[in-house]
Formats: structure tokens, sequence, C-alpha cells
């Protein structure tokens, strides 16, 4: 999968989102903030986990990191990231461009609540160049397979 079935996805749902795609790498949250002019914390990342029941993607803000303990208390396991060689075939996104979009049917997505602070930020769209703009309300609403919101991150 990819960015075109991101576009396809968006397409199918009746999204009205404008995928942006660079000339540039945007694989870290780094490269993404430096790629669209704007702050770490704006970049929406999706972490990949196995949990109990199957393949989860928590999508937080660029300036969290998973707080073990919350994790352990909210999903009953310990947080244990999906392999990088296996991403791509688990959650249907190689690692840079996972995002909660055109992704695999058992893949449940978490929204953590770091992302509530801004009024719209940037995830991924399926490849290590590209992102897309939502507020919450939007990626709540197209998130693949949204579950419910989670508060598992802490702020580095």
């Amino acid at each position: 999968m990819g960015v075109k079935e991101v576009k396809k996805y968006f397409e199918e749902i009746g999204a009205d989102k404008k995928v942006i795609e660079f000339e540039v790498s945007s694989a870290t949250v780094e490269l993404a903030a430096r790629a669209l002019g704007t702050e770490e914390a704006r970049i929406a990342k999706t972490l990949g986990f196995i949990g109990k029941e199957g393949p989860i993607l928590i999508v937080a803000s660029g300036d969290a990191k998973i707080d073990n303990k919350k994790f352990k208390k909210e999903f009953l396991s310990k947080a244990k990231m999906i392999p990088f060689e296996e991403a791509e075939e688990i959650v249907g996104h190689k690692v840079g461009g996972i995002c909660p979009f055109g992704i695999n049917a058992n893949v449940k997505v978490y929204l953590d609540e770091t992302l509530k602070r801004f009024d719209s930020f940037f995830p991924a769209a399926g490849s290590s160049n590209s992102a897309v703009e939502f507020n919450c309300q939007e990626l709540e609403k197209y998130a693949q397979n949204f579950v419910t919101w989670v508060d598992v991150c802490k702020l580095i």
C-alpha cells in the first residue's frame, strides 16, 4: 500500500482532503516538521504495536512518547512495537509512512489525547514523503478502524 491507496481511501469515503507530497523525506517527526515548516509537536506520528487482540496504531503528537505504565493499564499488556521489517505486512504501510488511512482491516486505531492541544496537525499519508492536515474531529471521523481516544503518552 502507500500514498496512492490513501488518496483512493479518501476519495472512496468522500473525504475532502488534499495529500501533500514532498520532494524531501518526511519519514521522521523532525523531517516532516522541516518539510512542512511547522513545529515537531504538530506532526501526528503513528506508532504500531502488537496488542492482545492484534495490531494497534496509536496516533500521538510529535513531542510525545508512550508511557509504559499508562499503556499497560489501557491495553492490559506491555507496549510491544511492531517489528520494522513486519510493519508493511501487518499494517499496510512501510515505516516512515504509517498512518491510520488505507490500512489492513484487522488493525485498530486509537488517538492519543496529546493531539487535542492543536487546532490542526499532520499525520503521514502512506509514504515517507507525504502528509495530510487534520483537526481532531476530522481525524476521528476519517481514521480507519477508529476505536477511541486514549491517554497513553507523555510529553517529551
